[in-house]
């Protein structure tokens, strides 16, 4: 509880106790929440670890010793006033003081996120490397790692910590060792487990100026709290009470929905057990146990961290037409390599204030987190130009989900002005994402028109380097740039209009600058080009027409620029 292992970079101006802003500090659980508004963000060792942290521990601690606000109003209230109060401050010192012994790591009967005593039938124990994402172990041996799985890997306890709750978040999918006491356990072993709950979506952080505020933005307001909701450390007796059903403290696992918001949270994935040892360094994880833990049936449509996904208008009445039913949501995953502000169509489907979240899902394909929606509503309560980022995490497996193949993180600046389907700054944003890949297809074409000139098929989309690529990752910073031009702008319609004039300026440039290597490549034979004959229509390919396609596509994607050419 008040042992250092923790890792925060304080605010700007607290920089006391010899801390260094912009540095990172050594802090206890304790520390971090009483004086959440004196740090700025955690410092993890990877990106997959803040929303492990933030879920399995610090959210949940809060919203069981406080509640959750009751609507947006006090929401508001506790936001505008920056930190915890002194009553609420009071609220976690005793939560601290009266659950502090189940925060231990290393409790001999009730260790932190684990099992006490968990074994298998012949005593057989793994290096702790199974807990590290980027470490060598088993078929999850990263291409670059410099070590293998028979190089030992010390954990100091800080580290186990943080790994177990990554564990129990993002674990890798396939076979698990079979714990004693585990009736489904077969063999020594334990098959189909999925991967961690996290795992199964596209983690959608909204990020504050400080942890105090990043705690508030996670928290949705307005939720009744249900009487058999709790963390997974309320969950941990074993006889002689309702929470015996769901215990995490047994090697025996189940099947089931999540409670609530805060069983979702801690949700126990694994049954996992850490040995320390003495070694020269110190106390130190060299071994461990992870075994199957509980499933979930399904992701909770209340779980707050993630977008959800459906089929659009079209493939419904499609499917219907066809006699099958439509897909229902499902959370949206983040593919890797693409970045965050192409998914924005997803991030700001939050419909109208009082529309059902159903509805807007229906219409569109998509439907926004549960936070987003929520500071769609408390939005007006906000400063327009409040600098809110939402990062993305996410992991990409492979290899039937039992290999770690891409980590998955990206961060952008979102206006909060953008959640409002009505505003000025989320039609902007739409349009701009729009462009940008319009733009992209419209290079796409222009290499495919001269490719076909020269006798050649346009480049697969699934194979190999497309200019549009190419292209998209040179306008990733325009973008980020007018994302933040745009929230500083609020709802200004002329400020607006001048950051999307300069947005189709640099964009119109970086696309010609993409375009001309594509006609710098061309050969002489191109100006004559190459009639085809399709579907039983001549075609004629030739360095001139793709050319004064490419200038029309242009035009009609970058209307502003069009617009401005006219009246010169």
């Amino acid at each position: 509880m008040d042992e250092p292992w923790l890792s925060a970079r304080p605010a700007g101006d607290a920089v006391g106790d010899g801390g260094r802003a912009g540095g990172a500090r050594a802090v206890g659980l304790r520390r971090l929440l009483l004086d959440a508004e004196q740090f700025q963000d955690l410092v993890v060792d990877l990106p997959t670890q803040k929303p492990a942290i933030f879920r399995q521990l610090l959210l949940p601690v809060v919203v069981d010793a406080l509640g959750q606000p009751a609507n947006a109003a006090e929401w508001a209230e506790m936001f505008q006033a920056g930190a915890f109060t002194e009553k609420q401050r009071q609220g976690l010192t005793a939560y601290f003081d009266e659950h502090g012994h189940l925060f231990d790591l290393f409790d001999p009967v009730e260790p932190f996120a684990q099992v006490a005593g968990l074994h298998t039938a012949k005593g057989e124990t793994k290096g702790s490397a199974l807990l590290v994402a980027t470490a060598a172990t088993g078929n999850n041996v990263p291409l670059f790692s410099s070590r293998t799985e028979g190089d030992p890997l010390e954990l100091t306890p800080a580290q186990a910590a943080r790994w177990l709750l990554h564990t129990h978040c993002w674990d890798t999918a396939a076979i698990k060792t079979g714990a004693v006491g585990d009736p489904q356990a077969k063999s020594g072993k334990t098959t189909g487990n999925p991967v961690g709950p996290l795992g199964q979506l596209g983690v959608t952080m909204p990020m504050g100026r400080t942890v105090y505020e990043t705690l508030l933005l996670n928290i949705p307001f307005g939720q009744a709290p249900l009487s058999d909701d709790r963390p997974q450390w309320h969950r941990r007796a074993t006889e002689g009470a309702v929470e015996a059903t769901l215990s995490c403290a047994l090697p025996a696992w189940q099947t089931r929905t999540a409670r609530g918001l805060l069983d979702v949270w801690t949700w126990q994935s694994r049954r996992i057990r850490l040995i320390p040892e003495e070694t020269p360094a110190g106390l130190r994880v060299t071994r461990v146990i992870v075994a199957a833990g509980d499933r979930l049936t399904t992701t909770p449509r209340t779980d707050p961290h993630t977008a959800w996904i459906g089929d659009r208008p079209a493939s419904r009445a499609k499917k219907s037409a066809n006699g099958r039913s439509a897909n229902s949501l499902r959370p949206r995953r983040h593919q890797p390599g693409r970045a965050a502000w192409r998914g924005l169509e997803a991030l700001l489907a939050v419909g109208s204030v009082g529309q059902d979240r159903e509805a807007t899902a229906t219409r569109s394909g998509f439907q926004t987190s549960v936070l987003l929606s929520k500071l769609r509503e408390v939005g007006a309560r906000m400063p327009q130009a409040y600098p809110l980022q939402v990062e993305l995490t996410g992991i990409a497996y492979g290899n039937q989900s039992a290999v770690i193949e891409d980590i998955v993180f990206d961060e952008i600046p979102l206006p909060i002005t953008a959640l409002d389907p009505e505003g000025i700054v989320y039609d902007s944003l739409l349009g701009a994402v729009d462009q940008a890949e319009n733009l992209a297809t419209a290079v796409n074409h222009l290499s495919g028109d001269l490719r076909r000139a020269a006798g050649s098929e346009p480049i697969p989309w699934d194979k190999g380097q497309r200019p549009g690529d190419t292209l998209l990752h040179a306008l990733d910073p325009v973008v980020r740039r007018l994302l933040a031009g745009l929230r500083a702008a609020g709802e200004d319609f002329d400020v607006s209009e001048r950051g999307l004039e300069a947005w189709e300026q640099k964009a119109e440039r970086a696309t010609w600058k993409v375009a001309e290597q594509i006609f710098s490549t061309a050969a002489p034979g191109l100006f004559t080009g190459r009639t085809v004959i399709k579907d039983g229509k001549e075609h004629v390919y030739r360095l001139s027409t793709a050319e004064r396609a490419f200038r029309h596509r242009l035009d009609t994607i970058l209307t502003r620029r069009a617009a401005g050419r006219g009246k010169g």
